[in-house]
């Protein structure tokens, strides 16, 4: 268990501990074991832990040829993300199996990298993906997330390169043509005459989805980095307070306050953000192609009603894409058969009726890129007016910025977003409300996030110990 007692003081310095914050040390240590002994079934062969039900339905029809087909068998456990990320780590700290592959969501899987690399739990991929072709024959932007300190512990789900998305129908009954845009400044422009009572309820709609709080820490970081930007560098140095950076959160907060507001706070996934799309109070939103999906399922009275476009870039000829969500497929150190899972793990992964599957099922696009030319990628969606959505994603996927994979880029994204709270409060205090009157605060308030990260990170002794 000394991984697992390593891993605590990485974040809570001994000397800071009071008797309760050892209890607290004592009960997360022992819920680690409890979890960690909650069955899962015991069954020859391999086994194979995911999150999503979805996935797990079109893999059980892989998994179900691979079983028919080879050995050993292969046997599907669907968890909760919750619970798979607590059972892979406490595998990984405490030095006992897990599953013999698991696929796993980006936002847990930097967790696994916090330690030396010797002590990722994940087997290195890295020269078999390369020996074998594989790494060339998959989008390259696609592995970043996967990859701690050059060496690559996963194999790429996924590009999920994003668009906007937006109501086409009221758009063009305004007389509006959102294509013609090229840039953020334009959009915000363009879309000004349209925030107003529209439909005469007395109360003021807005454009674009688009809010402060830690759910839209993903979302801004995906307007982060497809202007440049970043919180981590490739090397993983943090890189939080700089003038890209500070521009992005000077501009949303111009357009969540002030008389030239065009943002309302419509979250993803909840029914009342949901609603307020049907009713058309906010007209554009932030589209990964796996979010199409969601939406068909979620607000069908939709369709028809919506198209894609790329982002509007941050300047001119600049980026129309970005990024938000990914999986990847890894095998721990502890299974006892690596050639078997391997084998799996592509029979799986790069397989073109999988790559079909995902599409047609979540618009998700394969990042194997030798599919990109096929004709499904190219059917007109109802959904979005007749527009071949798996291309246009397509398209975009070799633009898909990098992703840090280091651990703390959550807790980095939760300090930005908190950055971009306070500045769009000072903006109301002080009814500044150009972007240009905001950047020296937001380098203030990113300054101060920067430092809180810089702590947090100066508290990993075994990463800042490696070369």
């Amino acid at each position: 268990m000394s991984r697992l007692f390593r891993l605590i003081f990485l974040f809570v310095p001994r000397e800071s501990l009071s008797v309760g914050g050892w209890i607290i040390v004592g009960l997360a240590l022992s819920s680690s074991i409890a979890v960690l002994s909650w069955p899962i079934p015991q069954r020859e062969g391999l086994e194979f832990w995911l999150f999503s039900k979805g996935h797990a339905e079109l893999y059980q029809v892989k998994t179900d040829q691979w079983n028919a087909q080879r050995d050993p068998d292969v046997h599907i456990s669907l968890l909760s993300n919750e619970s798979l990320q607590q059972r892979m780590l406490a595998s990984f700290l405490s030095d006992t199996p897990a599953a013999d592959v698991i696929e796993v969501e980006r936002n847990f899987v930097p967790q696994a990298f916090t330690g030396p690399i010797k002590d990722v739990g994940f087997i290195d991929l890295t020269d078999r993906l390369k020996e074998e072709g594989i790494y060339d024959q998959l989008n390259g932007p696609s592995f970043a997330p996967w990859t701690s300190r050059g060496r690559i512990f996963g194999l790429p789900h996924d590009v999920h390169p994003m668009m906007l998305a937006y109501r086409a129908d009221l758009f063009e009954a305004a007389g509006i043509d959102l294509t013609q845009v090229q840039t953020w400044d334009e959009f915000a422009e363009a879309v000004r005459p349209l925030v107003g009572d529209r439909n005469g309820d007395g109360i003021t709609d807005y454009v674009i989805s688009m809010w402060t709080g830690g759910g839209f820490r993903d979302q801004l970081e995906a307007l982060l980095l497809q202007a440049g930007g970043a919180l981590f560098d490739e090397a993983e140095r943090m890189q939080i307070n700089t003038e890209l950076n500070a521009r992005v959160l000077a501009t949303l907060a111009s357009w969540m306050v002030g008389p030239d507001r065009i943002a309302v706070d419509a979250p993803e996934f909840d029914p009342q953000g949901n609603q307020m799309r049907l009713d058309g109070r906010v007209l554009v939103a932030l589209m990964p192609d796996w979010l199409g999906g969601v939406w068909e399922m979620d607000m069908p009275a939709l369709s028809g009603k919506i198209k894609l476009m790329p982002l509007p870039a941050w300047e001119p000829g600049g980026r129309r894409t970005s990024v938000w969500g990914g999986t990847m497929l890894g095998i721990p150190k502890t299974t006892e058969d690596f050639d078997s899972a391997w084998t799996f793990a592509k029979h799986l992964y790069l397989s073109e009726e999988l790559a079909e599957g995902l599409y047609r099922k979540h618009y998700i696009i394969s990042p194997v890129k030798a599919f990109w030319d096929r004709s499904f990628y190219d059917e007109p969606v109802e959904f979005f007016g007749g527009q071949p959505v798996g291309r246009l994603y397509i398209d975009l996927a070799p633009q898909v910025p990098l992703r840090t994979s280091s651990p703390f880029n959550t807790y980095a994204k939760d300090r930005v977003a908190n950055a971009l709270y306070l500045l769009k409060e000072y903006a109301n205090e002080n009814q500044k409300y150009k972007p240009e009157e905001l950047m020296d605060e937001a380098h203030r308030l990113l300054k101060s996030s920067e430092d809180l990260v810089t702590r947090q990170v100066e508290r990993n002794v075994f990463l800042r110990s490696e070369p």
